[in-house]
């Protein structure tokens, strides 16, 4: 009988610390949960590891490539019709301007590829064309704006801003003997597999 007793305790006393840790989890999960949302509210919560969504920059995108290819687009399958793009602050006034690339038949040829460089609110600062990805910004400066380094016809072209736009033909400017792969910042790295393809 007393052996009973002991048995029943133990298992009574067992039931309820697994109870109480089931608690004790639920609160910690609830408390972490809380905390999160309270530091995301007020800005606080690091979001470094999330990965970065602009579905503004791919509508206005999407909108100018509507009016900048509409020509084009009668003659473009539905496979020619996305694009990539990557945004980056070419001239230092904490706006973002936005690389728009393509890798397809229809902007693709034996050359390189066409693509754009938009402004912040859509305008275009320029169309490329012959270029093959990526696309280096270096640190040197001409116009307020990053120069860049263009690669077409197997050689490497120093672009640099000239009356506030880029050369459109890489392949015409100054060939670059440097080692380009010191550069620190590549864009529209299509062959990488990270960026995101969109349809347009």
């Amino acid at each position: 009988m007393k052996n009973k007793f002991l048995i029943t305790l133990m298992i009574l006393i067992m039931i309820s610390c697994q109870n109480k840790d089931k608690t004790d989890s639920g609160n910690v999960v609830k408390t972490i949960a809380e905390d999160t949302l309270t530091k995301t509210v007020a800005g606080a919560a690091d979001l470094s590891d999330a990965p970065p969504r602009d579905d503004k920059a791919v509508e206005m995108i999407r909108k100018q490539l509507s009016i900048l290819l509409k020509k084009d687009l009668p003659a473009m399958t539905k496979d020619d019709r996305f694009f990539y793009y990557e945004a980056f602050d070419l001239n230092n006034d904490k706006k973002n301007e936005y690389f728009v690339g393509f890798s397809n038949s229809y902007f693709c040829g034996s050359g390189g590829c066409s693509g754009y460089i938009l402004n912040n609110d859509g305008s275009v600062i320029n169309r490329f064309t012959v270029t093959d990805f990526p696309i280096f910004v270096t640190t040197s400066v001409t116009e307020k704006f990053y120069d860049l380094k263009m690669q077409s016809g197997g050689n490497s072209h120093l672009i640099k801003m000239k009356n506030g736009k880029y050369p459109s033909n890489p392949s015409v400017q100054e060939v670059w003997n440097g080692d380009i792969s010191k550069e620190k910042t590549k864009v529209l790295d299509v062959n990488s597999k990270r960026l995101k393809k969109y349809s347009f």
